[in-house]
């Protein structure tokens, strides 16, 4: 692109070099007005400034970018013409001093390649904005788990065992942190570290389901050598990098992989059936990650990966556990010598957002809360909470009229939050408004019984036979177990009620079903009967199953009498039923007709 038109020669004379040409900014067409005629004797005119028309700034410092010096090292040496390079952008305003496009004389490029031009010196980068603090790897280790899963369709015996492998990483007190599915139903626990071939058996020391975090040890010292443990960090903010480092599928090595938080709020835990505070991030997570730390640019570890969503119209998002949460467990750990849980409020409760609901509940115009809906029966909160009831605060803190209540700089988080931070058996302070009526209240936080529990906590599932019937105790293992992921779609639609909104009316009430009819002649008709609750025997109401295991055992009425589900009802004589029992398990090679747990 020519920017300039060539002086015409005139008879006996030299032609006169061309006028060094000034780079100009580039505008929407990249297109210049040519210059004029120079004439012997005079200056070239200085290039005109950007007017406010066209696509540049008219500031000096933009000028000052976009015109490339001629003193300077970075810009064309000996030559007018426009560069052919990209153009650099700078950092930032504050980094380099604004300076104004001069007008370019003959020969001030040949001056200024001999001249010594004095450049301020520039302020010396942080450690920080130079690069990125490398994590210590070497904490990062490798775990190997070996499973054996209880068999709910036969649970007097185990699946077969199988073989996984996580991450975890090394933290004070010769401690090691992992996810708690990564060890769940473990049979034996090997790590080994980054760079070596030796596996070391290690102990699990404590398990937390509902936050999906699990603490290892391992006995042998020369583990522990060469190995500096990691560093929690504060919990970061959105856009901050993180760097997730473990042992994913694709290989045996150690994989690392980088994204920023997009997102920090109350998440739902998959293996914990929960709700705990949660880091959403960018960075991919795939099966093998879970238990591998998330780093900051410090080096600091922010947190442990655990889930991600696999969904067709998302991508790369996966799930962190803040410092917070793991904080929280290692304390409660510290604290009893084992896991206790996060404490939860035994209640439902409704949005206060419509103004005439507010207006009805006798609230005032500066009044926020939420309003009590159920109480669990077993929760300690009953004793002082009634339905109706407004919670306007939790420890001194307002809850807004959607359940949220102040979390840092421009964000919200609802108000569980509060509730996760206390421990088990703590106290706290609550405020109600009762009848228009300010009422307050100290509570002690604890864990609640659910009636369809989320978690056998390793233990195998209890069981009680009799006549071919097999009754066993409904949990979510068990009806994950039997109609598999999809269990909220695929279940029984009353077994599905009870686990979203039934509450345990006392501590030790179980959910007892008929879990299938191993085929005899004593039964006969019933052998479709398949997870049917059982809802009394001979008339009286069954609580759990222990108390239908020993009612039946001491029977001595003539018939078995089942209310079952549905309004069905099942009979058996008592004297036939039970000879039939022992002959049942001889042919099923069943030891046993009840579980060891409803022995004792």
């Amino acid at each position: 692109m020519d920017s300039h038109e060539a002086p015409k020669r005139k008879r006996g004379r030299k032609p006169k070099p061309p006028a060094i040409a000034v780079a100009a900014p580039d505008n929407a067409n990249h297109d210049s007005a040519p210059s004029p005629k120079p004439k012997r004797g005079r200056k070239p005119k200085p290039p005109p400034a950007a007017s406010p028309d066209n696509d540049h700034p008219s500031s000096p410092l933009a000028a000052a970018i976009d015109t490339p010096d001629p003193g300077s090292s970075s810009g064309p040496r000996g030559r007018g013409r426009k560069s052919r390079r990209g153009r650099h952008e700078l950092p930032s305003d504050a980094d380099v001093p604004p300076r104004a496009p001069s007008p370019t004389r003959r020969g001030a490029q040949k001056a200024a390649a001999n001249v010594k031009v004095d450049v301020p010196a520039a302020e010396p980068l942080r450690w920080e904005q130079v690069a990125r603090v490398m994590p210590s790897m070497d904490a990062v280790v490798k775990v190997f788990c070996v499973h054996t899963e209880p068999n709910f369709s036969m649970p007097w015996q185990r699946k077969r065992q199988y073989s996984s492998s996580s991450s975890g990483f090394v933290i004070a007190g010769r401690r090691v942190l992992t996810n708690a599915h990564s060890v769940e139903h473990y049979t034996q626990v090997k790590l080994k570290k980054r760079g070596s071939d030796t596996k070391y058996l290690a102990t699990v020391l404590a398990i937390g389901n509902e936050c999906d975090i699990a603490l290892l040890t391992v006995d042998d010292d020369e583990f522990w050598k060469g190995v500096s443990p990691l560093e929690f960090g504060s919990l970061p903010t959105l856009q901050d990098a993180v760097t997730v480092v473990g042992y994913p599928i694709g290989g045996d090595t150690i994989s690392v992989t980088s994204g920023v938080v997009s997102r920090i709020e109350i998440l739902s835990y998959v293996h914990g059936s929960t709700e705990l505070l949660g880091l959403q991030i960018d960075a991919a997570i795939n099966s093998g990650n879970s238990g591998g730390p998330a780093f900051n640019d410090q080096g600091k570890c922010v947190g442990i990966a655990f889930q991600s969503l696999k969904h067709e119209d998302a991508e790369n998002i996966g799930y962190v556990i803040p410092t917070p949460v793991i904080k929280h467990f290692i304390q409660d750990y510290e604290k009893s010598g084992e896991y206790t849980g996060f404490p939860i409020l035994g209640i439902e409760w409704q949005k206060m957002e419509n103004p005439d609901l507010r207006k009805a509940m006798g609230m005032k115009s500066d009044q926020k809360g939420v309003r009590i809906r159920r109480i669990e029966p077993t929760a300690s909160e009953s004793g002082c909470m009634q339905p109706s009831d407004i919670i306007l605060s939790f420890d001194g803190i307002d809850i807004a009229n959607d359940g949220t209540v102040p979390f840092r700089h421009g964000e919200r988080i609802g108000f569980s939050y509060l509730v996760s931070q206390k421990y088990t058996g703590e106290k706290a302070h609550v405020k109600l408004l009762r009848d228009s009526k300010v009422h307050e209240f100290n509570i002690k936080l604890a864990i609640h019984k659910k009636l369809i529990p989320a978690h056998i906590k390793g233990r195998p599932p209890s069981y009680y036979i009799v006549a071919g019937f097999v009754f066993m105790v409904v949990s979510v293992p068990y009806l994950r177990s039997e109609y598999g992921k999809d269990y909220e779609f695929d279940a029984p639609v009353k077994l599905l009620d009870k686990h979203l909104h039934a509450m345990a009316q006392s501590p030790d009430e179980q959910l007892v079903v008929v879990s299938q009819v191993l085929v005899a002649d004593i039964n006969i008709g019933y052998e479709e009967l398949v997870n049917t609750q059982v809802r009394a025997f001979n008339g009286k109401p069954v609580n759990n199953l222990k108390q239908l295991a020993t009612m039946v055992e001491d029977c001595n009425e003539e018939f078995l009498k089942f209310d079952m589900d549905y309004d069905q009802v099942v009979v058996l004589q008592t004297k036939t039923a039970k000879a039939a029992t022992q002959d049942i398990l001889a042919t099923h090679c069943i030891p046993s007709s009840m579980s060891d747990d409803l022995k004792a």
